[in-house]
């Protein structure tokens, strides 16, 4: 089993982002890596033989370490491998808030209640918001570049809840683009104009 550590570095100003490549490079290493995300370290256990079977069902107890096959082994070190990958690419002041967290489930639970809570969600809406209604076409931008900036922030602002129409995207558009462009966008504010009348 081999674990590369080339991933993308902690980042919370790209909290999304970060956390769904995390997702899937964890579960790219091993299949039950995730499960240890999710659910927490599995125990080992065995079939208790010693007791008496009830309901057609053995009873299980925890299988001692020194019984344990080299395939439980690795299963049971998957929350150490999950939680070293965390480790390596947290920032300083970041692991400082997770380090006391017993498990891998727990860090990343850690994680999302400091970078996705309520008030951090608000703050990110806020600042999206605020850059869409400041939002202005710079000089020597390409309409392309644009086209994706106006994109980007769009779906950011859908992730965080906030969404738009495309008539309300489309006039902030022409609202955000230079006094050259006059022609052009009195001729999309017809269309839109249109558009409206006719739905």
């Amino acid at each position: 089993m081999t674990y590369f550590s080339k991933v993308l570095m902690f980042s919370k100003e790209d909290f999304d982002d970060w956390k769904i490549i995390m997702k899937a490079h964890l579960a790219d290493q091993d299949d039950d890596m995730w499960f240890f995300i999710t659910y927490g370290p599995l125990k080992i256990i065995k079939p208790n033989i010693s007791i008496a079977i009830t309901d057609g069902a053995s009873q299980m107890l925890e299988k001692p370490r020194s019984g344990w096959t080299c395939e439980e082994k690795n299963i049971a070190n998957l929350d150490y491998v999950a939680k070293d990958i965390l480790y390596k690419i947290l920032d300083k002041n970041t692991f400082s808030k997770i380090k006391m967290c017993p498990t891998a489930k727990e860090i990343w639970e850690k994680l999302i209640q400091i970078f996705e809570g309520n008030e951090q969600k608000k703050n990110k809406m806020y600042v999206a918001i605020q850059k869409f209604e400041n939002l202005k076409m710079k000089a020597g931008e390409t309409l392309s570049e644009f086209d994706e900036c106006v994109s980007s922030l769009v779906n950011e602002l859908a992730a965080l809840g906030k969404e738009y129409g495309n008539r309300e995207v489309a006039l902030k558009v022409m609202r955000a683009l230079p006094r050259e462009w006059d022609v052009k966008t009195m001729t999309m504010s017809l269309k839109i104009s249109e558009q409206v009348r006719t739905t």
